[in-house]
C-alpha cells in the first residue's frame, strides 16, 4: 500500500558547520552523499512519489541525483528562500494538492534512517490498523539518554501526545524528558495542507516550523500519535564534521 503514499525530503540547506561548499545533503558519508541513504530507504519502502525540496546549489543536487530518476519517481521543488522547515512543505503544495493519502516528511541529512522505522510509521497510518479515527499526524520518536539539544515530546497523564517543546523553551522538568522528536513525520495530506495555513513565524528565527504542525492539528481536535519506535542509531545526526565521522564509523561497523 505504500505506493499510495508520498514523501517529502527536505534538502535545501547549506550546512555551514560542515566546512564544505557542498549542499549539506551531498556531504559524503562513506563516499556516498548522505541524501542517497535516505532515498535508498524510501525506495525500499516502496514510496509512490518522492518530492525533493532543493535550494542551495540546487542544480548540483539535481545533477547528483539524476541517475536515480531512471528508477525512482523523484520530483524536485525549488525553495528559493529558506524560511524554515514548514516553508519547505509549503512550496510543495502544488505537488501535494491532489493527493488523498499519506505524506511522509523526512530530512535529507539523516543517513541513519532505517527502512523498518519508515514501514512501521506508514503501517500505523493504515486505516485498518486504527481502532480510532485515522491520524492526521504520526511522529516517529526516540528515547535518548542524552537528549540535549533536541525537542522533547510532551504527553498528558494518559500518555497522549500534547506537543513538542524545543530545548531552548523547555523548563527544568521538561528537560528531563528522554523522548525526543527526530523529524520523522507521516501526515494525512489534506489535513497537512490545511494546517500549513495556520503556521506562524512568531519565533526568534521568524521562520515557519514543521514542528508546529502537530500542535495545530491537536488544537483542531485531530488525532496525533507519537510512536517511540526509532532505533538508537537513528539518533545519530550530522551537523558537524566530527558527527559525520561518528556516523561513518557506525556504518562501517554495521556492514
Amino acid at each position: 500500500m505504500t505506493k499510495n503514499h508520498y514523501a517529502v525530503v527536505m534538502a535545501a540547506g547549506k550546512g555551514t558547520r560542515m566546512k564544505s561548499e557542498l549542499p549539506k545533503v551531498l556531504y559524503p558519508v562513506c563516499g556516498k552523499p548522505m541524501i542517497e541513504y535516505v532515498l535508498d530507504v524510501l525506495e525500499q519502502a516502496n514510496i509512490g512519489k518522492i518530492i525533493v525540496v532543493v535550494g542551495y546549489r540546487s542544480d548540483l543536487v539535481r545533477e547528483t541525483l539524476e541517475h536515480r530518476t531512471r528508477r525512482q519517481p523523484l520530483v524536485f521543488v525549488e525553495q528559493t528562500e529558506q524560511l524554515g522547515t514548514g516553508h519547505a512543505i509549503m512550496v510543495c503544495r502544488n505537488e501535494l494538492r491532489d493527493h488523498a493519502g499519506a505524506t511522509m516528511v523526512v530530512a535529507g541529512d539523516c543517513p541513519m534512517i532505517q527502512v523498518e522505522s519508515v514501514r512501521q510509521l506508514l503501517e500505523a497510518y493504515t486505516p485498518e490498523k486504527q481502532q480510532t479515527m485515522l491520524p492526521s499526524c504520526i511522529l516517529g520518536t526516540a528515547i535518548k539518554e542524552n537528549p540535549v539539544g533536541l525537542g522533547r515530546i510532551i504527553r498528558n497523564p494518559n500518555g497522549e501526545f500534547v506537543g513538542i517543546v524545543e530545548e531552548k523553551d523547555a523548563n527544568t522538568e521538561q528537560k528531563l524528558i528522554k523522548e525526543v522528536n527526530m523529524s520523522y513525520y507521516v501526515f494525512h495530506t489534506p489535513n497537512l495542507l490545511e494546517a500549513l495555513n495556520h503556521l506562524k513565524t512568531n519565533n526568534a528565527q521568524k521562520e515557519y516550523y514543521i514542528t508546529d504542525v502537530p500542535a495545530v492539528m491537536k488544537s483542531q481536535g485531530q488525532h496525533v500519535l507519537a510512536l517511540p519506535i526509532l532505533q538508537p542509531i537513528e539518533c545519530l545526526g550530522i551537523n558537524t564534521v566530527d558527527e559525520a565521522k561518528i556516523v561513518e564509523e557506525t556504518l562501517r561497523n554495521l556492514s
